[in-house]
């Protein structure tokens, strides 16, 4: 089954403006396929097969001249001879191609500082997590129920061709312990990494102590810190920042810890059935994690970079989630309850009055379908949040 991206509309404007476009994002989350569907005449060059990779470290500008008489071509995996950017850097400048180039990357640590030194002002950088809500619904393969949808979670190989989340997850994982952490950083313990990772599924939706966390896992705070940064640049993890206005207020300053994608966080937290995740305690933070990954995808399918906070104050008063617009601030909280509470809005009446937000700019996310019109805010059923943007 293939399914529709969002990204391929920006990608394909911004193919026709620079000579590169890189696609970064996980592993697993349709990067090729994306590729190959927006430049079908384009040459396909896969850089984790052991020979192309040799050729392109041997003697890249020859590896590059072999295709220089495309019409274009995708390099796939290219963080594995990052090298190559440099010359690529140099047949852009004599050619002078528009969307000549399209690569693929799955560690953004790898790649981000070879992309600023090399391709600096000659490449677009676009995101592509796993599918959204919207990408989904369009298919009408979206699950009915969020507990249906968090546990499978996002990943193409999961929903397209109906594996088991359980069995999938496990495997990823390990793939990803196994051989991309030592890629990005060599991590002596890898079990010990791995038991990090669990930990910090054990914090989803929770701000972020990172020296409690270092010390449960028995880890120094550098290395904590050094293992948050590989999870970052891997796509496992985002950390959401706390908004910076206080409105005479002293607020939290530290980062929320969040997963972008909840069927790992699932796989990770030993939950092995929607049963479980039904009961289970960090059910409310696994839905805020949902929640917000899926308002940064829509953000970055736009090619945009999302501009997504909380906000908390010292006496407790918070909000789930600001999104940070130019002229103004849109608060939204979520709820994993499917029945409207009058508390489920205590929080945007408090910030309403606080920052005189107009109620037509908050907004409520709830794990039910029905969408209202209140008087403090919008309420938004989990499968329309991206209603948020269109209003």
């Amino acid at each position: 089954m293939i399914i529709k991206r969002k990204l391929a509309i920006e990608l394909k404007k911004l193919a026709k403006q620079f000579p590169v476009i890189l696609i970064s994002g996980p592993r697993q989350s349709g990067k090729t396929t994306l590729a190959k569907m927006a430049f079908k005449n384009y040459e396909y060059v896969n850089l984790e097969n052991i020979a192309a990779r040799k050729f392109a470290e041997k003697d890249a500008h020859e590896f590059l001249e072999t295709y220089s008489k495309e019409k274009g071509v995708i390099l796939d995996e290219v963080q594995n001879v990052p090298d190559l950017l440099s010359y690529i850097q140099v047949h852009v400048d004599e050619h002078e191609k528009p969307g000549f180039f399209i690569l693929t990357g799955s560690q953004n640590l790898l790649l981000s500082e070879k992309i600023s030194q090399s391709l600096a002002g000659r490449v677009a950088i676009l995101t592509l997590l796993p599918f959204s809500i919207g990408e989904l619904k369009k298919e009408s393969i979206l699950s009915h129920n969020y507990i249906e949808a968090m546990f499978k979670g996002f990943y193409p190989r999961v929903l397209a061709r109906n594996y088991s989340p359980v069995t999938w997850y496990h495997n990823y994982i390990q793939t990803y312990v196994e051989r991309d952490v030592r890629q990005i950083k060599n991590v002596a313990d890898l079990s010990l990494f791995q038991h990090f990772l669990e930990l910090c599924a054990g914090r989803i939706g929770q701000l972020l102590n990172v020296s409690s966390l270092a010390n449960d896992c028995g880890i120094s705070v550098s290395t904590a810190d050094s293992w948050l940064s590989i999870l970052q640049a891997s796509y496992v993890i985002f950390l959401l920042r706390p908004h910076h206005k206080n409105f005479s207020k002293r607020v939290i300053k530290s980062p929320k810890l969040y997963f972008y994608d909840t069927g790992l966080a699932c796989s990770l937290l030993g939950i092995t059935s929607e049963k479980e995740l039904l009961k289970y305690y960090l059910k409310g933070g696994l839905f805020e994690s949902f929640v917000i990954s899926e308002l940064k995808k829509e953000e970055f399918n736009k090619g945009r970079r999302p501009r997504i906070y909380f906000w908390r104050d010292k006496h407790g008063h918070e909000i789930d989630c600001i999104i940070e617009k130019v002229d103004k601030l849109v608060p939204l909280e979520i709820k994993a309850g499917k029945t409207i509470n009058t508390s489920f809005f205590d929080g945007l009446s408090y910030w309403n009055k606080l920052s005189k937000t107009d109620s037509k700019d908050s907004f409520l996310i709830y794990g039910g379908h029905e969408n209202q019109k209140r008087r403090i805010a919008n309420v938004l059923g989990w499968q329309s949040l991206a209603e948020v943007f269109d209003k």
